[in-house]
């Protein structure tokens, strides 16, 4: 990412009077979008994105009471005292380095992974990415993480208790999706789906033993990501909106990860394995897209395509999702990457 031009900052600061909701539930996607534009080299689109976005911008909420290191618990997972809790985090992060305030409360959030339908743990992925790279730990970008921790803990929610289904010894990140069963009744929102979840594969298919070493762990986080872009480009249809999730979300985990002691990255890919499988089971449809047609049309234009050229039509088409769908995609860098990614910005409306 460069951003000499302070664009980002820039950006960031305008997003950070609003709330991280709108209407009552949805996500303001204002700072990972911004985020994921600057990263792709389209840092010149942000502000007249913004200009189109900031309709659907609400402020932020009113603070109901702050929060303390003796009633923290009480209030976490209520979306009431979402403005407390970024205050919480500002106060946080004004007094210890941003590294030290998330590796203490990651252990607290991650069982919370699927709260917001998993844009929190996504907001705080991006925001990480900015602090590690060009530019630091600028106010704005530490503002950043302060917002999208905050609004995680708000919105923290943990997955029902589930039955554990045994997959073969042999099965990789795209088999364990493709074993996801899907909830008996797919419809509502994502918390009336995740109420109906109660299975998921044991992925990885390692019997009773849980990973334990980093690197592993690092290595089969990878995988479950590329597993899941590719899976879009033949599931995507089922819900283009809500099936991105199943890669973003654990992509943000990965990002994540280097700014986190590796003591917790065997945890963070139970995590992302449990949030990945919960939103294919919630939204996948029962087949996958026949290959002719739409499905042909984005394989081939991927074939001829670098990803800088993907990625501008997915800036150029405007819907935040797909976006930052194709920012996940650009991570993975293949032809079926690519592939997927033009399938978001065929299966989503345009926003511009």
């Amino acid at each position: 990412m460069n951003d000499t031009s302070g664009i980002l900052d820039e950006a960031l600061q305008r997003l950070h009077a609003s709330g991280p909701e709108r209407l009552g539930r949805l996500t303001n996607h204002g700072p990972m979008t911004v985020e994921a534009l600057v990263h792709g080299g389209q840092a010149r689109s942000v502000h007249r994105w913004l200009d189109y976005y900031r309709a659907k911008l609400e402020d932020m909420p009113g603070r109901v009471a702050p929060v303390t290191d003796d009633d923290w618990r009480a209030a976490l997972g209520d979306p009431r005292r979402a403005a407390d809790w970024i205050a919480h985090f500002e106060q946080q992060l004004a007094e210890r380095p941003w590294r030290d305030v998330l590796a203490a409360w990651w252990p607290v959030l991650l069982p919370g992974i699927a709260g917001g339908s998993t844009h929190p743990v996504i907001r705080v992925g991006h925001a990480v990415r900015t602090l590690l790279g060009p530019g630091g730990d600028t106010a704005p970008r530490v503002a950043e993480l302060a917002h999208g921790l905050g609004y995680w803990a708000a919105r923290h929610t943990p997955l029902p208790a589930r039955t554990p289904l045994a997959l073969p010894p042999s099965a990789d990140a795209a088999a364990a999706l493709d074993a996801v069963r899907h909830i008996p009744v797919q419809d509502g929102g994502f918390p009336d789906r995740l109420a109906q979840l109660t299975s998921v594969p044991v992925w990885p298919p390692n019997g009773d033993r849980t990973v334990t070493d980093p690197d592993t762990a690092r290595t089969l986080l990878t995988d479950l990501v590329t597993a899941a872009v590719h899976r879009y480009a033949t599931h995507g249809h089922g819900e283009p909106i809500m099936l991105v999730h199943a890669a973003t979300a654990p992509n943000a985990v990965l990002r994540i990860l280097p700014a986190l002691p590796r003591e917790l990255w065997p945890a963070s890919l139970e995590a992302s394995w449990a949030a990945s499988a919960a939103v294919t089971a919630a939204y996948a449809p029962a087949a996958p897209a026949a290959y002719e047609g739409t499905y042909r049309k984005a394989d081939e234009e991927a074939a001829g395509s670098s990803f800088d050229e993907v990625f501008a039509r997915a800036a150029a088409h405007g819907d935040d999702h797909t976006v930052k769908f194709a920012d996940t995609a650009l991570d993975v860098g293949d032809r079926a990457a690519r592939t997927a990614a033009l399938r978001g910005v065929e299966l989503n409306p345009p926003a511009l």
